[in-house]
C-alpha cells in the first residue's frame, strides 16, 4: 500500500486538526496509533488487512507528526492531551467504543486511553510497550538517568532543540534509516560525549520489509513537519508523572494483548522481559495475554503478516465481523 490507497481527512479535536487515514466505512472500528518516529503510513500493511476483514480502520497522525497540528511547548504533549485527542476523534467518528492498537508511543496512549476511559475501548494490542507502573518516590527521567546515565536517548531529548540540532547534521532520509532500521537490543545508550543520532548506525543495505521508496516517504513527511512535536512526547514525561499521580496503583481493566519482539530494544538486557514475565504486570494488567515473537523495535512493519494476524485472531474474540 502506498499513499493513494486510503482516504486521508483532516478533523478537529480537542483543539487541534487532526489528520487521519481511513479505509473501511462498516464493522467495528480499530484505531492504529503510531510511534515515533513515524505517522499512519507506518500501518499501511495492518490497514489493509484489517479492512479487507470487514473492520473500519482509522490510524490518525497524532498531535505532532505528519499532517495533524503540532503545537510547540512540550506541555501540550503529555498523555492527557492525546488521549484527549483520541475521545474527540471517537465522538467525531460516531464510535462509543473502538479497538486500539498501538506501537510504542502509540502503545502508551493506547494503554494511557485505557485506563482513563476504559468504557470507550472495546480490547487494545500494544507492541513493544508494556503498560508500565508509576513510580512513586522519583520522576520518569530522573529514573532513567538512575539506569542509564545523561546519554540515555531519553535523557538526551529532554533539552529543548539539542537532538533537533543533532538530527540536522543528517539529511532526514538517514535519519529515517538510523530509526527504523534499528538493530540495537541493548538500551539507546550514546558513549560520553556523543549525540544518540550520531551512535546509531546507517545500514548499508535495506533489510527485504521496506523499500527505499518507502523510507523517503517518511523523510518528505518529516521535512515537512520536522521533529519537535515527536520529540515533545519525551520532554512532557515529568508533567506526565505529576499529573497521573491520582491514578497510582491503578488497573487496566479492558482486555489486552502485548506483542513484543525478542530483539526489541531493552527486551533482553533491559529489563522488558523480566517485567512481562513477572508478577507487578499481570497484577496491574490482569486480563492480558502476551506474544513474544522473532523480530525488532518495529515488527507491525518488519513481520507484517504476523503482526496482523495476531491482532486479528485477537480482536475477532470480541467482534462479529
Amino acid at each position: 500500500m502506498m499513499m493513494g490507497e486510503v482516504n486521508q481527512r483532516r478533523i478537529k479535536t480537542n483543539g487541534i486538526w487532526m489528520n487521519i487515514a481511513e479505509k473501511g466505512t462498516n464493522g467495528p472500528l480499530v484505531l492504529l496509533l503510531h510511534g515515533f518516529p513515524e505517522f499512519w503510513f507506518s500501518w499501511r500493511h495492518q490497514i489493509t488487512h484489517l479492512a479487507n476483514h470487514g473492520y473500519r480502520v482509522v490510524a490518525p497522525d497524532l498531535r505532532g507528526y505528519g499532517d495533524s497540528d503540532s503545537p510547540l511547548t512540550p506541555s501540550s504533549y503529555t498523555v492527557f492531551h492525546i488521549v484527549g485527542d483520541l475521545i474527540g476523534l471517537l465522538d467525531h467518528l460516531g464510535e462509543q467504543q473502538a479497538f486500539v492498537v498501538g506501537s510504542d508511543w502509540g502503545g502508551v496512549a493506547a494503554w494511557y486511553l485505557s485506563l482513563l476511559r476504559p468504557d470507550r475501548v472495546k480490547a487494545l494490542v500494544s507492541l513493544s510497550v508494556p503498560f508500565a507502573p508509576r513510580l512513586a518516590t522519583i520522576k520518569t527521567t530522573q529514573s532513567f538517568k538512575q539506569m542509564f546515565g545523561d546519554d540515555f536517548y531519553i535523557s538526551q531529548f529532554q533539552q529543548s532543540g539539542r537532538a533537533e540540532r543533532a538530527f540536522a547534521r543528517y539529511d532526514y532520509l538517514t535519519v529515517m534509516k538510523k530509526f527504523l532500521l534499528i538493530k540495537k537490543a541493548d538500551p539507546l545508550v550514546a558513549p560520553p560525549g556523543m549525540e544518540i543520532i550520531d551512535y546509531l548506525e546507517t545500514p548499508s543495505l535495506l533489510p527485504p520489509w521496506i523499500t527505499e521508496e518507502e523510507l523517503q516517504v517518511y523523510a518528505d513527511k518529516f521535512e515537512e513537519s520536522g521533529f519537535t512535536g515527536p520529540l515533545n512526547y519525551y520532554r512532557a514525561m515529568d508533567l506526565n508523572w505529576e499529573l497521573l499521580a491520582p491514578w497510582q496503583g491503578s488497573k487496566i481493566t479492558v482486555p489486552a494483548k502485548l506483542i513484543v519482539g525478542d530483539k526489541d530494544i531493552g527486551f533482553e538486557f533491559g529489563g522488558t522481559k523480566e517485567y512481562i514475565q513477572g508478577g507487578i504486570f499481570k497484577r496491574l494488567v490482569p486480563n492480558n495475554e502476551v506474544v513474544v515473537i522473532d523480530g525488532h523495535h518495529f515488527i507491525h512493519q518488519e513481520k507484517a503478516q504476523q503482526v496482523s494476524q495476531e491482532i486479528l485472531s485477537f480482536l475477532s474474540k470480541f467482534s462479529v465481523t
